[in-house]
């Protein structure tokens, strides 16, 4: 991709998230941030999956079990009380350097805890040395064997949140405070600073994206390109593919944490709903409408599919749905649904209604 091209595709998408915002504000219909805003850390997740998925050619379906450790790490080490351990060293030292803290709880009473700075740190930390845990033996496997070793790893981290009484159990984690940034800025939920929380969702989401884009148009996107058609070739000429396909699940997993960290504080809690099966079967959907290697497909269908999901859109039969799409994308447009020419389309469904009689 030559710049000139790169930063249109930008400048675009910078027009359209400034649009979109102008239009909610001069329609009435500002509400909708609240779901755009979360759509846009969904969409961290996505386009992570995106690249691990269509560029290093590694499935994964566990991988709301990335946004789940980022997202409850967080959100137990800014909620737990630390005060009967405020005289041991390490926390007179966070509290010295202001990673640890007092803060007012609904009740009225003062509890010790991380700062929500310090817990996303912890959280991003752990998901990097998860992630090296998880891929470094599962990344051998190749195919449906891969499939299931991280469909594993998802059902895992369910069932640790679901079962675990400090982390809420099958309630989850609530009372999560705001997220500060500079100059009183916060993320959180609260309608006054609906508008600012939309900027800063898609300012992160943009930022990932100009990286990921010259990221796949440098050199290690070559070599990840190699190894997605031809992985023994690739590695023949000289291409270390552990390597790349480690680091690019690590990559993954780290924005789908931050994803994580950054809903549950502008949400205020977190369930165990975010580490179901179902949410990363819904991911892998979405990634497969975009298109496998589709970055921009990625984000636009994240954007409007987790959009019309969380306005209820689809009711009870959310999870019906997806599984639907998936299903529909892989007989009917493997490549992604923007990819698709609508003509070449109804020609192929014809055939194939013609072939089955």
């Amino acid at each position: 991709m030559n710049t000139k091209k790169k930063y249109i595709q930008l400048s675009l998408f910078l027009s359209i998230i400034i649009f979109i915002q102008l239009l909610t504000y001069f329609t009435g219909c500002e509400y909708h941030l609240t779901q755009l805003t979360m759509s846009a850390y969904y969409c961290l997740l996505i386009i992570g999956l995106c690249l691990l998925m269509g560029y290093a050619g590694q499935i994964s379906i566990g991988h709301a079990g990335f946004f789940a450790i980022g997202g409850y790490i967080s959100a137990f080490l800014t909620t737990y009380d630390l005060s009967q351990y405020k005289d041991k060293t390490i926390l007179i030292l966070f509290s010295k350097i202001g990673a640890a803290l007092f803060r007012q709880d609904l009740y009225g009473g003062k509890v010790l805890n991380f700062h929500p700075w310090a817990a996303a740190l912890i959280a991003i930390i752990l998901t990097i040395i998860i992630a090296i845990l998880i891929g470094s033996p599962v990344l051998k496997l190749k195919g449906h064997y891969l499939a299931m070793a991280t469909l594993g790893f998802g059902i895992i981290v369910y069932r640790i949140v679901l079962g675990t009484e400090k982390f809420g159990a099958a309630d989850g984690i609530s009372d999560i405070p705001p997220f500060p940034l500079l100059f009183g800025i916060e993320v959180n939920g609260k309608p006054v600073m609906r508008v600012w929380n939309y900027y800063i969702s898609w300012s992160i989401v943009f930022i990932t994206m100009t990286f990921l884009i010259n990221l796949i148009n440098s050199r290690v996107g070559r070599a990840l390109y190699a190894i997605h058609g031809a992985e023994d070739a690739s590695r023949a000429m000289g291409v270390d593919t552990r390597e790349y396909k480690l680091k690019t699940f690590v990559l993954s997993a780290v924005l789908a944490s931050v994803g994580g960290i950054f809903l549950t504080h502008y949400n205020g809690g977190i369930g165990p709903s975010e580490a179901s099966v179902i949410k990363s079967v819904k991911y892998v959907a979405i990634v497969a409408i975009g298109g496998m290697a589709n970055l921009w497909g990625s984000l636009v269908m994240g954007l409007i599919l987790n959009f019309l999901s969380l306005r209820g859109y689809f009711g009870t039969y959310d999870d019906a749905v997806f599984g639907a799409i998936l299903i529909i994308i892989m007989l009917f447009a493997p490549e992604g649904l923007l990819k698709v020419k609508l003509f070449d389309f109804i020609k192929y469904v014809s055939f194939r209604s013609k072939k089955s009689v």
